[in-house]
């Protein structure tokens, strides 16, 4: 005590000081055992490059349940630490219902609408959510999805899944936003593959993000080492579903474009079959397809064998005619061998939380032992998988099979078929060894670091037409089921052209603390008189030690 009397005027120079400093000094213990509020050193980098006043509006203000308050929370608590970091970024809430902005407005934005069904107190209401952020930016902007949509998962685990995307899905935008130049991605016209029509939706996604364009041969009739250079300004390379044979000068302009750096993207159908016609004449005759890249895909490490993969435990259902009462058709969904879904593996950023993906008529993958080459499975079938050969007959008879125990198990006995696969590493040219090499001027044999992804499908890409109208990819008209073929193409392109490792944020897992609802109903009343009568109980016990103590010392 006689030293703080001496002392009073330093303590309190001492205190100012540090109330002075605190102003200025700023930090955060992040005590989580998931480290769910640390920001990645890749974020950071990214966020650093906004040098302009950023804006983004969270559309998530409004009278809504709980989970939905706890998704709010995050999504601020990030922007928070967004805005910590570079001052420039600032955000707001929006609540479209009083801000009176249209439906169409919204969705002419990208935001499509979620109907909510709210339960309180007996009464079941619906209401309308808009579960979206935009980011502004020198005049562009850029629509951020907050709710991750994946079938098959409770609620919980979806908020879960959403809070775990937030990082991903605000710092790609930002990082798109703040550069000053956007990756290109090229696709493959010459060789009767995909139209535009077919392509519509997935192009439609990839020029939101990337500069896309069409590679054109300059004589318009096929790939010539003079093409090479107009090739290299393209970042990725997107081969959809080709139909026709390849020559050999366009396998070595290809195979040298992914010797200097170039990404490829193959979709490839090596059996040719189409549900259309299937539909229409109820039998057709499956052929394999020349397209004389065999030996190219090869020599970097896979091998698309010519056979149609059929699984009996993951088969998506299609809508076909399966009886007639009174001359009136029949139909009902069935489920169809030759469509196998693609589940996630792993925890591969690819193909993380996304819907199942539907192949059509898929041919079995076999990866090669390659040197400097990593492979890394992204979807295949089922352990209860048969494969047929061809030339042979589909029928669409065996769609209408009723009783699924008549089925003969033992064919369905193959194993898991690989149906795509990334591959990562330092690829060898297919014509190191061979003459040709010699006519190309600066030859290549062998790649830096790169990338490539198979797919044995060439349907994967292509979305329903309907009256003329495109559909949106991975959306089944007949059966209105959603499949993730978009989510995964876009997330295959993202990974191919992934320089900064954002696609590892897909990766992060969160643990959610989540209330037992059950129990929160049984045992409402008695948390409610808990919640009230401890805090009281709690002030009088301390009250009453006052009390004692005071007497005990001045007695």
């Amino acid at each position: 005590m006689e030293f703080i009397k001496k002392n009073t005027g330093l303590l309190f120079l001492i205190l100012l000081g540090l109330f002075l400093t605190s102003g200025f000094l700023y930090n955060r213990f992040d005590l989580t055992s998931d480290k769910r509020y640390t920001l990645t050193d890749t974020t950071r980098k990214i966020l650093e490059k906004v040098d302009e006043p950023m804006e983004v509006d969270v559309y998530l203000e409004g009278d809504f349940p709980a989970d939905f308050k706890q998704l709010q929370s995050e999504t601020l608590s990030i922007l928070d630490e967004f805005k910590r970091i570079n001052p420039h970024i600032t955000y707001k809430l929006v609540d479209p219902i009083k801000e009176k902005i249209s439906q169409d407005t919204l969705q002419g934005m990208g935001m499509s609408p979620s109907a909510l069904k709210v339960e309180k107190e007996g009464i079941s209401t619906q209401i309308i959510l808009f579960p979206y952020a935009t980011i502004k930016y020198k005049g562009y902007g850029h629509t951020v999805p907050l709710i991750v949509e994946q079938a098959g998962i409770t609620a919980e685990e979806q908020m879960t899944r959403s809070v775990e995307n937030l990082e991903y899905g605000f710092i790609s935008a930002i990082d798109k936003l703040s550069n000053d130049h956007l990756k290109t991605v090229g696709i493959l016209v010459n060789q009767k593959e995909l139209n535009k029509l077919e392509m519509f939706s997935w192009v439609d996604r990839i020029i939101q993000s990337y500069n896309f364009g069409p590679i054109f041969p300059k004589d318009g009739q096929s790939l010539k080492l003079g093409d090479l250079p107009n090739m290299q300004k393209f970042d990725a390379l997107v081969i959809a579903k080709p139909r026709k044979a390849f020559t050999d000068e366009e396998k070595i302009t290809i195979d040298q474009y992914i010797m200097r750096g170039g990404k490829t993207l193959w979709a490839i159908d090596q059996v040719s079959a189409d549900m259309d016609t299937l539909l229409n004449s109820s039998k057709i005759l499956a052929y394999p397809y020349t397209l004389n890249l065999t030996d190219l895909l090869f020599s970097y490490g896979v091998r698309i064998n010519s056979e149609v993969i059929k699984d009996i435990q993951n088969p998506a259902y299609i809508n076909v005619q399966v009886g007639e009462i009174q001359g009136n058709a029949q139909n009902a969904k069935v489920p169809w061998v030759y469509f196998p879904l693609g589940f996630s593996l792993n925890n591969n950023p690819i193909t993380k939380n996304i819907n199942p993906v539907c192949f059509q008529f898929p041919s079995p993958i076999d990866t090669l032992d390659t040197p400097g080459v990593k492979k890394t499975i992204l979807y295949q079938s089922s352990p209860y998988t048969s494969t047929q050969g061809v030339p042979s007959y589909i029928l669409l008879e065996e769609a209408k099979v009723s009783d699924r125990d008549s089925i003969n198990l033992n064919i369905y006995n193959k194993g898991p078929k690989i149906m795509a696969v990334l591959m990562e590493g330092k690829f060898t040219s297919a014509y190191k060894d061979r003459i040709e090499s010699s006519e190309v001027q600066n030859f290549v044999p062998l790649s830096r670091s790169n990338k490539m992804i198979v797919i044995s499908d060439g349907d994967i890409a292509r979305n329903q037409v309907i009256k003329g109208q495109p559909l949106p990819l991975g959306f089944d008209y007949s059966t209105g089921v959603t499949y993730g073929n978009e989510e995964f193409l876009m997330n295959a392109l993202d990974y191919l052209l992934d320089d900064n490792g954002l696609m590892s944020l897909r990766n992060r897992t969160i643990q959610m603390r989540l209330l037992n609802k059950q129990t929160l109903v049984m045992d409402r009343l008695y948390w409610q008189w808990f919640n009230l009568t401890i805090p009281i109980v709690f002030v009088m016990i301390i009250g009453l030690g006052i009390i004692f103590w005071r007497r005990k010392k001045f007695s």
